[in-house]
């Protein structure tokens, strides 16, 4: 495979610095992540009686943040949006009604060894379950992770149905985080999806380039852009902060290796419900290079509560959207219904019920 554009996916790290630590460093940083709120705060300036909430213990789904996004924090300030989407609370304890750990009916749609199928022509392929940073509102925060374990036979069956069906025709790749997998083993990979004549695209929903920006790497860029499928790449930004200078030169680089990026947020209380927010997000966004995709409403998974927006106050909130936006600027509402074959407009979702509305 010869890659589209070599050139365009260079970095501007200093000669010296040698190319073996150049293309690691993501995995130095990964490990200097925060894994303790005291620590976080600490860094912050804050003290943990500044969250009177706070839940250092957070059992069953340990705190993760990269350095990297803790920077864009603003210290101080216990109300930061980033803060808030990674700081566990003891809110996540609550039992409400409507909240489940498999909100999205992933259980229901897994035909085995993690590939999902939900979708008309797409298989979705869980293919780690692993993450930079793990977000207090993630729908997978209670998968059966270890139950699928990370096996060069379960990959091999996972491949085998792909081949067998050939009206599959594009291939998400979704865990966790498919890009914490390293160059070799999301090679290999890709190898293997090269070899289903049947597949015409390759998707890679990552939070990466956001939360972890060192790891787009020459050679990374050089991988996705020597594919022969035609690949999308789809981050996941919330809040404008979160796309500072490293994570606009990560974004960047991806688009000049001839990937299209997408962007998915989700609607957050406290993190993004806002016109001016959500407004700032989508230029930001498009000066990275990336065009909004997705505004979910909030997936029902048990412990985040807390973070949910009623439907009411979400359709005001994107009707304000197109007021202010050139529509290629305006993210579709959606929500993810189990069992439904596509996400349903939030306009649309009350003939099929919905708890917020």
């Amino acid at each position: 495979m010869v890659p589209r554009s070599i050139a365009a996916c260079q970095t501007t790290t200093p000669e010296p610095f040698r190319r073996s630590e150049r293309e690691t460093a993501w995995k130095h940083d990964l490990a200097e992540a925060y894994r303790q709120a005291d620590d976080l705060l600490a860094a912050l300036g804050l003290s943990p009686e500044a969250i009177p909430d706070l839940d250092s213990a957070a059992p069953g789904f340990r705190m993760l943040v990269p350095r990297a996004f803790a920077a864009l924090m603003t210290p101080g300030d216990p109300r930061d949006p980033l803060l808030r989407q990674v700081l566990p609370l003891g809110a996540e304890r609550l039992s409400v009604a409507g909240f489940s750990r498999d909100p999205v009916g992933d259980a229901s749609a897994d035909v085995g060894s993690g590939l999902l199928r939900k979708y008309a022509g797409r298989a979705l392929l869980i293919v780690t379950g692993g993450c930079a940073v793990h977000c207090r509102y993630c729908f997978r925060r209670h998968f059966p992770y270890a139950a699928l374990g990370e096996t060069p036979d379960r990959t091999a069956v996972a491949m085998a149905s792909i081949a067998e069906d050939p009206e599959i025709s594009e291939v998400i790749l979704s865990g966790g985080d498919p890009l914490m997998l390293d160059d070799d083993r999301l090679g290999a990979l890709l190898e293997r999806l090269h070899e289903i004549p049947h597949l015409k695209r390759l998707r890679i929903h990552t939070r990466l380039p956001v939360v972890l920006p060192s790891r787009v790497t020459d050679a990374l860029c050089r991988l996705l852009a020597g594919s022969h499928l035609a690949t999308i790449l789809v981050v996941h930004a919330n809040h404008p902060s979160e796309l500072g200078a490293q994570a606009e030169d990560a974004l960047q680089r991806l688009g000049r290796a001839h990937l299209t990026l997408l962007n998915q947020s989700v609607l957050l209380s406290g993190v993004n419900d806002a016109v001016p927010t959500l407004v700032a997000l989508s230029e930001r966004l498009f000066e990275c290079g990336v065009l909004p995709y997705y505004l979910h409403q909030l997936d029902l998974v048990e412990g985040a509560a807390h973070f949910a927006v009623s439907d009411a106050q979400a359709l005001r909130l994107g009707e304000a959207l197109r007021q202010r936006l050139p529509g290629y600027l305006v993210p579709r509402l959606v929500r993810e219904v189990p069992g439904v074959g596509s996400k349903i407009p939030l306009i649309d979702s009350a003939r099929i019920g919905s708890p917020l509305l």
